[in-house]
């Protein structure tokens, strides 16, 4: 596999330190290298948040992405602070419902979805973040859908079991998207 680096970004409270997670995750069930970075501190919620994770077949140097290949952008400032890091030829997944300009990279794939709307229109109230992997596994195929399902699976805390088939929902809208 090409070594994916990827930033979630957005703002605090939007899941994107669980998507990543549930990316990261996946990566370790098919024995990639993974670092998983999230960024805590006082904006968790309502500020901007982000998260990195690397995918690799080699050993990875560094969790810090300077130069993200896929960026998911979950609000204006997020767009805003990373568009200009991605690498030519990388991939920018940006939620619609939240940015309302057009990403100025064109030297980039740009793949636009109301995420935030799509998952309330279906009864997903607040897993936007996991219909944008869901899109990103479409166009990346970074992993079986299989994978997923077990990351999903692992990475939602028992205490909100309930959640999993959600979670999974989630993931095909993005992936029917």
């Amino acid at each position: 596999m090409e070594e994916m680096r990827i930033v979630f970004a957005g703002f605090g409270g939007q899941g994107l330190l669980f998507a990543g997670k549930v990316v990261a995750y996946a990566g370790l069930i098919d024995d990639h290298e993974v670092s998983w970075l999230p960024s805590y501190g006082p904006e968790m919620r309502g500020g901007t948040a982000n998260c990195s994770v690397t995918l690799s077949d080699e050993p990875i140097g560094s969790p810090l992405i300077s130069n993200p290949n896929v960026l998911i952008a979950m609000n204006n400032p997020s767009l805003i602070k990373f568009e200009g890091d991605v690498t030519p030829g990388g991939k920018i997944f940006i939620d619609t419902s939240l940015i309302n300009r057009t990403p100025e990279r064109d030297d980039c794939e740009v793949y636009a979805l109301e995420a935030t709307n799509m998952a309330e229109e279906e009864g997903l109230k607040g897993l936007a973040n996991i219909v944008l992997v869901g899109k990103m596994l479409k166009e990346t195929g970074f992993c079986a859908y299989e994978t997923i399902e077990a990351a999903i699976r692992k990475t939602v805390p028992p205490r909100k079991a309930a959640l999993i088939d959600k979670n999974l929902q989630a993931l095909k809208l993005g992936m029917e998207n």
